[in-house]
């Protein structure tokens, strides 16, 4: 497929909100849109050994719940992907369906949306840290009952195990754009102490404008928080885990708003169970769309649908960091969030 301008691919629905962006991008570049049947993963793998679509530069994915029909991006998909390609930018702060390490062997550039998606999410965070200190599920479950007995239970006992955030000791996993928002917010509102750990150490400065500690080791996190949450990325295995679940202090209260596949959920049961653990509040399940039936029964354990993100704004900054940041790359500009960048050779 002959161009003379680069090719870029995107995958998925048509645009919906930046159409100036993406008619300067279709104006600069040869825009390529596989069909639905085109992205099926067989089809799509045939495409890219054939070289269908060309030596294209860069690929976008303006939306998280399209353009992934071909499955995970791995060792059998990466390979065949043209020499050309300098850039993938996609919707979504996740990308555990992404082999971003494998990618960045082949000297390609991973960028994600999360910046887009940071005041949402952090948003549902704090709807969650407020709902497991107050016991608001078990308050909610009495209102909604309709029976009398079980509304005056939650009005009349909740109080004994609810309590202010202020000045309790959040814990955060992951102190990136999402994490660092809702330490922002945690600590604004509530006047919390924030705790965190993470690969790389926020500067004196950031630290300072939220009041926040860093925690050389996730124990030392753990140990101190009363609750923790999880705002970090899948990294190819569980991060909670019945052994980590023990190092967490006890009745303090656990929060996840990254990935479900971080948590072993029957060991949170247990924990939940054993009052190691007081409280949770999951927005993201380990097998979804399939919820812990233990997990449903609680009254302490406060559970939304996959739905931090979730917002208008979230979508719209989605489809324009796709392709703001392929279009940073392609002319030579540095991307606005890279995910796989250190890993990039040298």
């Amino acid at each position: 497929m002959a161009s003379t301008k680069p090719i870029v691919l995107h995958l998925g629905d048509p645009i919906e909100f930046n159409k100036d962006l993406y008619a300067q991008i279709a104006n600069d570049y040869t825009v390529i849109r596989p069909s639905l049947e085109e992205r099926q993963r067989g089809a799509f793998l045939k495409a890219l050994r054939e070289k269908k679509w060309g030596d294209f530069q860069a690929i976008f994915r303006p939306f998280w719940n399209t353009g992934g029909e071909m499955g995970r991006w791995d060792a059998e998909l990466i390979p065949l992907l043209p020499p050309s390609l300098k850039v993938y930018g996609s919707a979504g702060a996740g990308y555990d369906w992404m082999d971003v390490d494998i990618l960045a062997e082949h000297g390609i550039l991973y960028c994600n949306g999360a910046q887009a998606s940071s005041e949402a999410v952090a948003d549902m965070a704090i709807f969650h840290i407020i709902s497991v200190f107050r016991n608001m599920q078990w308050s909610m479950d009495g209102a909604r009952s309709g029976d009398p007995k079980l509304w005056l239970e939650a009005h009349q006992n909740t109080a004994a195990t609810a309590h202010n955030p202020k000045t309790q000791i959040l814990g955060i996993i992951g102190l990136g754009n999402i994490g660092y928002t809702i330490a922002r917010k945690a600590y604004a509102c509530f006047g919390m102490k924030i705790y965190y750990q993470d690969l790389y150490r926020k500067s004196k400065e950031q630290e300072q404008a939220i009041n926040a500690s860093f925690c050389e080791t996730l124990d030392e996190l753990l140990a101190i928080s009363d609750c923790v949450v999880l705002a970090t990325p899948f990294g190819g295995s569980k991060l909670i885990t019945k052994e980590t679940l023990a190092r967490f202090k006890k009745g303090s209260k656990f929060v996840n708003i990254a990935r479900g596949s971080l948590v072993d959920e029957s060991a949170l049961v247990d924990a939940l169970k054993s009052g190691h653990l007081s409280a949770a509040g999951l927005d993201v399940h380990e097998n979804e769309p399939n919820v812990n039936k233990d997990l449903t029964q609680m009254r302490n354990v406060t559970l939304t649908a996959h739905t931090a993100g979730g917002a208008a704004e979230t979508q719209i900054g989605f489809e324009r960091l796709s392709m703001e940041n392929i279009q940073r790359v392609l002319t030579g500009q540095e991307a606005l969030t890279p995910v796989n960048k250190q890993l990039m050779k040298k």
